[in-house]
């Protein structure tokens, strides 16, 4: 039994090592800690944006049309005197949610497919390879501008887009996977003392085939994002007057001759922010969940 300190209270057990490995990884690479920082910064301004927007995204006002950033406007104002830095925050909640709903679709359905695929082989993982090939055989950006003009250009039309173009990542990379780890001791062993296919898949394989998955969605996210702001740029992601990144970049375009630069400079810098968080963090995640790299300290 632990022994009582003076005040009467057991003492703190020390923090798991696995805590105290992330945090000097974070002291180390200090790019990681601010791209988390940037990512959850621009999460909590999106999700509380009714607090957080000075003025409403759609609030226009005719006397601060095209008024370079001020002491009201910190961002600047649009053609029609909307607040840019209001729009910007009201924007993150439209970008970061087809990012992470187009990620987690594609992850679930492309996992899902791809442990059947490496486990049962065969017929099954001929046929399922070959729709895949069917998928891949398009340019991924060229695929996502197909079935947005085919379905509309709503936001659920978006990221179910953006969600086929990732699903042959997923199903490829947990196939190879699971390729890898059916063969070893331990799956030979759940099969051996009779664990049903379904136990053996999603209890004994799929948790051991993670690790590279959490990688490749963590980085699929940065795609994702910037997938949404190139389809909005070309007229076929969400359309004006609801905000969006690449539609706001899309609009100041038109007036880099003229000198409002604010109008396409602050969405361009949120894009690139994001999706340089995004990939930051990715390539932390994966140098942390390589097992050559746990012992470097």
């Amino acid at each position: 039994m632990a022994e009582l300190s003076s005040s009467g209270t057991a003492p703190l057990a020390p923090a798991p090592a696995s805590l105290r490995l992330i945090w000097r990884r974070l002291r180390r690479n200090w790019l990681s800690a601010a791209a988390l920082a940037v990512i959850v910064l621009m999460a909590f301004a999106a999700t509380l944006a009714v607090w957080v927007a000075p003025y409403e995204p759609d609030a226009t006002d005719a006397d601060a049309a095209l008024q370079a950033p001020v002491l009201h406007h910190l961002l600047g104002t649009d053609i029609y005197g909307r607040d840019l830095l209001s729009r910007i925050v009201y924007a993150g909640q439209v970008d970061l949610a087809v990012a992470f709903g187009a990620t987690a679709l594609a992850l679930l359905i492309g996992c899902s497919i791809g442990v059947v695929a490496g486990l049962y082989r065969g017929v099954i993982d001929l046929v399922i390879m070959r729709c895949v090939d069917s998928v891949m055989a398009f340019p991924a950006f060229i695929l996502a501008m197909a079935i947005t003009a085919a379905l509309g250009n709503s936001v659920g039309n978006v990221l179910i887009a953006i969600a086929i173009t990732q699903i042959p990542n997923y199903l490829r990379l947990i196939r190879g996977e699971i390729f890898r780890i059916r063969e070893m001791e331990y799956a030979d062993a759940a099969r051996v003392v009779g664990n049903p296919a379904w136990r053996i898949m999603f209890i004994h394989l799929l948790p051991n085939a993670l690790p590279p998955i959490i990688v490749q969605a963590t980085l699929a996210m940065g795609y994702a994002l910037l997938t949404m702001a190139s389809l909005s740029f070309i007229g076929l992601g969400i359309q004006p007057p609801q905000s969006e990144w690449g539609s706001m970049t899309a609009e100041g375009a038109q007036y880099i001759v003229t000198g409002e630069w604010w109008l396409f400079l602050f969405p361009g810098v949120a894009i690139v922010l994001m999706v340089l968080s995004f990939n930051l963090i990715g390539d932390s995640l994966r140098d942390f969940l390589d097992p050559r790299m746990r012992g470097v300290r």
